[in-house]
């Protein structure tokens, strides 16, 4: 395997998907948060479009807003002034979430609106072409690049949570505590670098997450780039090497949007993909979930030595495709189930 010396230092860890959004992001951050509680864990991205699944303590939660590092009850959360803010679903999972005295929102934060939802809902070339969530984002984007979208600092019931998220963040650097940016959607969503015009609102990719929440690239020390052990796609657009659903069915790859709910086409993994996603995100490290769904005889499994022969050649044949280490390995859904490699290699 590709070697990695991991050091326990306070570090600044960018978390962002590698495909098209769906790759157990949500999962990578729990256990993160959860086994090394980072002072602050903080959001980028695009908005409500993206939902992030984290099954914690027995209980799912499908999370649209508040970060998935929630499972920390000692970091501070926050989102940032990149993001796209539904005020009815960021109140709906504070109260979900228990989190209302440890969560943030910058000021300057976009709000979706009604109308927002509306236009994303009806508009011919984005429902039916493009194939949007239907959550406002796409529009409210429009909005916000025309100026005259709506802020969190202009909603009473906001006010609360505002805060200045780049402050926050920079401060806790500058104190050397750990920060932990979380990413949504999937590289290949980016507006920039992903198939267009199949893609979201905006750029996805590390440098973005870096602007959403106001920091500069040289305070990252790390990109954790997560791949699923194969590729899923939700709505319209192309991607590489897609199955038959009867293919998809036989070999039990079937999944549904957090969400929309729509079922999601599924493919092997594209190393041409995965190569462009790491070189886009400058990615350190890869996280490789749902490797229980290629090899059942694993799932649950939280230490290398109830890893399969075959399960260690597939991790291997990665890291030899994308010269970066894989240092965490899912095994199941629970943000328990996972195999954290960089413990594993100190022991």
């Amino acid at each position: 395997m590709v070697s990695f010396s991991h050091e326990r230092t306070m570090t600044t860890t960018i978390i962002v998907g590698g495909f098209w959004g769906d790759e157990g992001k949500g999962k990578i951050i729990s256990y993160i948060a959860y086994a090394e509680h980072p002072a602050i864990i903080a959001r980028g991205g695009v908005g409500t479009n993206a939902g992030h699944t984290v099954v914690f303590e027995g209980k799912k939660f499908g999370l649209r807003m508040i970060p998935s590092g929630f499972t920390s009850k000692k970091s501070r959360l926050l989102v940032g002034a990149g993001v796209l803010v539904d005020p009815e679903i960021f109140l709906k999972e504070i109260n979900e979430t228990g989190c209302k005295d440890r969560i943030g929102i910058d000021f300057q934060t976009g709000v979706i609106d009604k109308e927002h939802k509306e236009k994303d809902q009806t508009d011919k070339h984005l429902k039916d072409k493009i194939g949007s969530t239907g959550t406002g984002c796409g529009p409210a984007n429009e909005d916000r690049a025309r100026r005259t979208l709506r802020l969190a600092q202009e909603v009473p019931e906001l006010k609360p949570y505002l805060t200045d998220v780049s402050k926050e963040i920079n401060e806790a650097i500058e104190a050397g505590k750990n920060v932990v940016l979380e990413g949504t959607q999937g590289t290949m969503l980016s507006l920039w670098h992903g198939t267009y015009p199949f893609v979201t609102s905006k750029d996805v990719s590390a440098p973005q997450i870096c602007s959403d929440v106001g920091i500069g690239p040289t305070k990252v020390d790390e990109v954790i780039i997560v791949f699923k052990a194969f590729m899923t796609r939700v709505g319209e657009g192309p991607m590489p090497g897609t199955l038959s659903e009867e293919e998809i069915e036989k070999r039990g790859w079937v999944e549904h949007g957090t969400v929309t709910g729509r079922a999601r086409r599924s493919a092997p993994i594209d190393f041409d993909v995965a190569r462009k996603a790491i070189r886009l995100n400058g990615a350190t490290q890869i996280a490789l979930t749902k490797l229980d769904i290629i090899f059942p005889e694993i799932a649950g499994a939280n230490s290398d030595d109830k890893l399969t022969k075959e399960a260690l050649q597939f991790i291997a044949e990665i890291e030899k495709e994308t010269n970066i280490p894989v240092t965490f390995v899912g095994t199941g859904p629970e943000a328990e189930a996972l195999i954290d490699l960089r413990l594993e290699k100190m022991k």
